[in-house]
């Protein structure tokens, strides 16, 4: 199951950590963010131990949000070593975010 991230725990489970980051920004009203919210989900089962999967409710972490520039979702960031290394706006097939995902593993 995806990491829920929030403002408070952003920086220990994700810039801190020594593995790539995938992170899905999202709302619950964001009809697109329903439809990848599964294929996050798929990516976290898969890349446990692997990789860090999280969520962050733009509507609950706005510090977040506004620090990465979020204005779309769902945006997808890939997080590496502290820094932003890829990025994918809107939704795409599974296989789009395990090829960048796998790139910086």
């Amino acid at each position: 199951m995806a990491i829920a991230l929030t403002d408070d725990n952003f920086q220990n489970m994700v810039l801190d950590s020594e593995k790539v980051a995938l992170i899905d920004f999202w709302a619950e009203w964001c009809g697109p963010c329903r439809m990848i919210g599964p294929i996050v989900e798929e990516l976290a089962t898969e890349y446990d131990g692997k990789a860090v999967i999280g969520k962050v409710n733009v509507d609950d972490n706005p510090g977040i949000s506004s620090k990465y520039g979020i204005r779309n979702i769902p945006t997808i960031l890939f997080i590496k070593n502290g820094e932003v290394v890829d990025k994918q706006v809107g939704v795409v097939p599974k296989n789009v975010l395990e090829k960048k995902l796998q790139s910086h593993i």
